[in-house]
């Protein structure tokens, strides 16, 4: 819990915040490309680089403000492809197919999957939100919901899920499609940019890098190994810390293997249609909480199951088997293969609109809404607003108590 003194000074950085982001909606699009993290106006002598106009992407550093966690995000061209594999690829599955051309607008991936250093400072908002219900100081209510997120509850079992690996540069995982879509929402108010989970065509576009092979490096599944961290090489002893492996060549590391990562799609055979379409927006959208799409396979699955092409449709009945709780945690899942599905995140180049934030953010599906609803009206679970200063005070408060300590 926070000091006292602490806590006064993070309702009265709240109170700043709140207004800022107020007018930050407002400003956001009026900002000039140099003012925009990842673009410079100037074409860079080295390096990787997109085109664009007015500028060039880059890559750049996120730093999670208040933290010493940080990752990179890799520009994504701009481009066309066909998602989904060929009849005659070995190992493919009826739901890959039939293939489908899609234009897909230029966007920021991530260059990792989100490590558990990263998430584990989502994970301290449970803490910060049930003090800050007990001393009412920020309440959620109707008209600020856009500003609040729910924060995932303790872990049920922290032995089994960290089991194959706990470490700060570690693939976090097990974490449920909407406890990752909150976390996006989390960062993109404390950074003051925009993350979100891709859509399904984003995600395989960036796999592919410009590939049309059954891996982003080739079709020889004996490459693999140079690649990925996958059933034949890590299954004894689980997920790896992320980056060791060759990255594809736009600068994407662990697209094969290591956690399978959560896309935003409903994860049906694809259905035909004439003409091109848009990988933001002509995603398959879903009600329910089954089954959703998880794309790169993982470090317990055969070569064939990490093509970029692979399909791991949901099943959180059984994903959350073990989990005593009923219902199950809307944020957490306890049963393989849950321990080898993680998420990564993307940034898009177009500020996403009001409607696209509620698309991205928030659950679609009515039995998600009222579990949460459910456990925040019992106290199972805190959801608070968040941004920048906010993250700073914990920090401060954070390192006030560690000196009391000395």
């Amino acid at each position: 819990m926070f000091h006292f003194v602490a806590s006064q000074k993070v309702v009265v950085m709240q109170k700043v915040a709140y207004l800022w982001m107020a007018l930050g909606c407002c400003l956001g699009s009026q900002l000039h490309a140099a003012d925009i993290p990842g673009i410079v106006a100037e074409r860079p002598s080295e390096g990787r680089y997109v085109s664009i106009d007015g500028g060039f992407m880059v890559p750049y550093e996120v730093r999670i403000p208040g933290t010493d966690a940080s990752f990179w995000m890799e520009p994504i061209p701009a481009g066309q492809f066909r998602m989904g594999s060929p009849e005659t690829e070995p190992g493919r599955s009826d739901i890959e197919g039939p293939q489908l051309t899609y234009n897909v607008d230029a966007f920021w991936m991530a260059r990792h999957e989100v490590t558990q250093g990263e998430y584990r400072h989502y994970m301290k908002m449970s803490a910060v939100f049930s003090m800050f219900h007990f001393k009412q100081f920020t309440e959620v209510k109707g008209d600020n919901l856009v500003d609040a997120v729910t924060a995932p509850t303790v872990i049920y079992e922290p032995a089994y899920v960290f089991e194959m690996g706990e470490h700060v540069d570690m693939p976090m995982m097990t974490m449920t499609q909407y406890a990752a879509k909150q976390y996006s929402k989390w960062l993109s108010l404390i950074t003051e940019s925009q993350f979100r989970l891709p859509t399904e065509a984003e995600w395989e576009y960036a796999c592919r890098a410009g590939s049309t092979t059954a891996y982003h490096f080739g079709d020889d599944p004996a490459e693999l190994e140079n690649y990925a961290w996958y059933a034949k090489n890590s299954y004894d002893a689980g997920l790896r810390k992320v980056g060791t492996k060759k990255p594809n060549d736009w600068g994407l590391y662990d697209m094969h293997g290591n956690v399978a990562e959560w896309v935003h799609d409903h994860c049906v055979k694809y259905v035909s249609a004439d003409g091109t379409r848009n990988a933001a927006r002509d995603w398959v959208r879903i009600d329910k909480v089954d089954p959703k799409a998880v794309r790169g396979g993982s470090w317990e699955f055969a070569a064939d199951k990490c093509r970029s092409a692979s399909r791991l449709a949901s099943d959180m009945d059984t994903w959350r088997d073990y989990d005593p709780d009923v219902p199950p945690s809307p944020w957490w899942m306890t049963t393989d293969p849950a321990r080898g599905v993680g998420m990564r995140l993307m940034r898009p180049l177009k500020p996403m609109t009001a409607e696209e934030k509620l698309e991205f953010w928030e659950p679609a599906d009515e039995d998600t809404q009222d579990d949460v609803k459910d456990r925040l009206e019992e106290g199972r679970g805190n959801n608070g607003r968040v941004n920048r200063e906010l993250m700073e005070a914990v920090a401060a408060d954070e390192k006030a108590k560690n000196a009391e300590k000395k």
